[in-house]
């Protein structure tokens, strides 16, 4: 799972956008101002029958401030990516 949705950051954080690019999310901001500090990034593959499935978890950060359910907040009444 993504630290990010726990992290007082997420809003911000270019590495965060970047995953929801990947994910083909909508982003939390457009305009991201946060850079944060050697963010680790886990890429899992899986081949489908019919494409191949890349999933993006943010698994550590130096920067990684722990904020519960900031990302939940911020979107009130969607699922939490896990």
């Amino acid at each position: 799972m993504c630290i990010c949705v726990n992290c007082h950051y997420v809003d911000r954080c270019l590495t965060y956008n970047a995953v929801e690019y990947q994910h083909q999310q909508p982003h939390l901001t457009e305009t991201p101002d946060f850079e944060p500090i050697e963010p680790t990034i886990n890429v899992n593959i899986r081949n489908t029958s019919d494409a191949i499935e890349m999933e993006w978890d943010v698994v550590g950060c130096e920067s990684f401030k722990e904020e519960m359910g900031k990302w939940a907040r911020l979107r009130p009444g969607e699922l939490v990516p896990t």
